[in-house]
């Protein structure tokens, strides 16, 4: 089963009101609904969705509705439910503010009274042509998917008012509204009633967020371990190159100390040198003197070379 598929089965077993279910139902028709005169036809690969569906329609019209079930074979036998409706057709478009004066609609037109309105609205829509992706095998990714711009824009703009970012791009013939945003995706499940699913979600994102952030460290540590090798091996090179020329005799003290305790440890930061340095000798030195001495070696390197080059 996919998280797709869990989703809307949990979210088609919420218990809602009479206004929530017609607009539910309504957005489902919208974008689902295949409208011909005098026909209703809805196709669903879902049974909870078909019986929510036929649910809503028989409590708020009364009405009889055909129901076929077919097998489909693609990659797998899958039934395929379809509801045909047959009666009360324009009532039931007028009513679900689909058509009005035999004319449809507009999205943008559909009035919604308060932010249950727009959930329930948002439900019958992902219900209809809403897919996810299971967080623990995929990327963030959430797209309704619809068959002009004018509804993907509609669905957009119905999100920004919950504070969804959503952005619309055309897909071959359709229209894909999606979000990437692991927070709002989040925020979208907890808006249409998918409690348990919103729970399971939030567990692999903190997990996958707690694993890129472990990632991160280690990547952090490890570049700064090689920065540490690679100016270490430098030191080295400039102090190597000092006795072979018998230049060390024109450092003070300090930083032939440096030197010594450096060949004696390659592999430390210059702050552990500078503990070390303090423990050992009692001569307390943070890691910015260390740094200075080996300024003053690299300084005598870089003059004895452009001497020689002269």
């Amino acid at each position: 089963m996919t998280f797709t598929t869990r989703l809307k089965e949990e979210v088609t077993r919420n218990e809602i009101g009479k206004i929530e279910s017609l607009v539910e139902l309504s957005a489902y028709i919208r974008f689902a609904g295949q409208i011909k005169k005098n026909k209703i036809t809805l196709v669903m690969e879902n049974a909870s969705v078909a019986r929510r569906i036929y649910k809503d329609i028989k409590n708020n019209f009364g009405i009889n509705i055909k129901i076929t079930i077919r097998n489909q074979k693609r990659f797998r036998v899958t039934q395929i439910y379809i509801l045909e409706i047959n009666d009360k057709v324009d009532i039931i478009l007028e009513g679900l503010n689909i058509l009005k004066d035999n004319k449809k609609v507009l999205p943008e037109d559909y009035f919604l009274n308060s932010e249950e309105e727009k959930a329930a609205f948002l439900t019958g829509t992902f219900l209809a042509c809403g897919s996810i992706n299971d967080p623990s095998t995929a990327g963030y990714h959430l797209e309704f998917t619809t068959s002009t711009k004018k509804d993907g824009t509609y669905i957009s703009s119905l999100l920004k008012q919950f504070n969804i970012t959503a952005k619309v791009l055309k897909r071959n013939n359709h229209y894909m509204t999606y979000i990437k945003s692991a927070e709002m995706i989040s925020d979208l499940i907890r808006l249409i009633g998918a409690t348990n699913c919103f729970f399971y979600f939030e567990d692999i994102r903190i997990y996958r967020d707690h694993k890129n952030m472990v990632n991160r460290l280690n990547n952090c540590e490890i570049a700064n371990q090689e920065k540490i090798l690679k100016s270490g091996m430098k030191q080295l090179e400039d102090i190597y190159y000092l006795k072979q020329n018998d230049l060390i005799g024109l450092l003070d003290e300090n930083v032939q100390e440096a030197i010594r305790y450096r060949e004696a440890y390659p592999e430390t930061s210059l702050q552990e040198l500078s503990d070390i340095i303090s423990t050992e000798t009692g001569r307390q030195i943070g890691k910015s003197g260390i740094n200075h001495y080996f300024i003053k070696v690299k300084k005598l390197v870089e003059k004895h070379k452009e001497k020689n080059n002269q």
